[in-house]
């Protein structure tokens, strides 16, 4: 880890130890994570590699415990996520590039578009299940990087992610 990862781990520690609600908790990483998206030294060269098949993600810190995970996320131009939810509580920071997040809810069987976010660089946001489906994917012509601290062992699930959607759209 980088120095710079070092203190970002820490900041984010001291959140996480408070042990507020899981909500709470996202407010509070996110508060914590947003001070060091402007670093322009915070990953290292290999921790900004994408893969031209899918995005990638680069696991940067499991805490021993597992109470939370930081991983980088790249995507190239065109990359995205299905559409899906969390395990866990998670913040998401954009580090460069845009992303784009579209929110759902089920309805009766449907997914139902509910939002719509673009994030460009230095946007954080949070949330925590129940709530939490969306799909994310890069907004711009260029690599786009964000990092993601779930309340999870990345370590021990590989993702944070519990399930993905196949249902049709509503309407």
């Amino acid at each position: 880890m980088t120095a710079q990862q070092e203190e970002m781990v820490a900041a984010i520690r001291k959140s996480v130890r408070r042990k507020e609600s899981a909500a709470r908790t996202a407010e509070l990483v996110a508060a914590a994570l947003r001070p060091f998206l402007p670093e322009p030294g915070l990953l290292r060269e290999d921790q900004r590699t994408g893969d031209p098949d899918r995005y990638t993600q680069h696991v940067l810190h499991v805490e021993p415990d597992g109470s939370f995970s930081v991983v980088a996320l790249v995507w190239l131009p065109g990359q995205r996520t299905p559409v899906h939810d969390h395990v866990a509580w998670c913040v998401t920071g954009v580090y460069e590039g845009v992303e784009h997040e579209q929110r759902y809810a089920v309805h009766d069987g449907h997914l139902v578009p509910t939002q719509e976010v673009t994030n460009p660089a230095g946007d954080v946001c949070g949330f925590a299940p129940p709530g939490d489906i969306h799909l994310v994917r890069n907004a711009c012509d260029t690599k786009a990087i964000s990092l993601h601290v779930y309340g999870a062992d990345i370590a021990e699930l590989g993702s944070s992610v519990r399930r993905t959607y196949d249902l049709p759209l509503a309407g």
